[in-house]
């Protein structure tokens, strides 16, 4: 079945317009989310990128935090094989990631903490689902502020030992 162009070309040219008003770090963002959310285990479609809504973007001394909601859309290409047109099904699925992440003020951004949920759009409007999603978005958005420690990734934390 072949969807007429009246259907397939507002999506094309809405994914397009969605990417010219975002800015670098939330492109990023919406990036590094899709490569999570294919990386998981039970996702065996490609998606793409439907909507970017409740974009949030802050700088304090400490870095810049991005906050997004991202629609996917599944599309008929599996995920080990994706091809260059990948038509997006009809009556596919259509998850939500809720993606929010604090960078540090470098010159090439560096991710201070991030926190990804992605699921159908019902599940994360559960009350309980929405108040861990906000706490956890609260704390990303406190990451590298004056007091804390942050441990990243290869980072070695080293305690001087007692004397024998």
């Amino acid at each position: 079945m072949r969807l007429p162009v009246s259907l397939w070309l507002p999506l094309a040219l809405g994914v397009a317009a969605v990417a010219a008003g975002q800015s670098p770090l939330q492109r990023r963002v919406v990036r590094d989310a899709l490569e999570y959310f294919h990386g998981r285990s039970n996702v065996h479609f490609l998606f793409k990128e439907r909507d970017v809504d409740g974009v949030i973007e802050r700088e304090d001394p400490s870095g810049t935090f991005v906050r997004l909601h991202l629609s996917l859309a599944q599309t008929s290409c599996r995920k080990q094989s994706p091809q260059r047109r990948c038509r997006v099904l009809e009556n596919g699925r259509r998850p939500t990631c809720l993606a929010c992440y604090k960078f540090d003020t470098g010159d090439v951004p560096k991710v201070l903490d991030k926190y990804h949920n992605c699921g159908p759009r019902h599940q994360l409007a559960v009350k309980e689902i929405r108040q861990r999603d906000e706490a956890e978005c609260r704390a990303v958005e406190e990451a590298g502020k004056a007091g804390d420690t942050l441990y990243l990734p290869g980072m070695f934390a080293f305690s001087r030992g007692l004397p024998a």
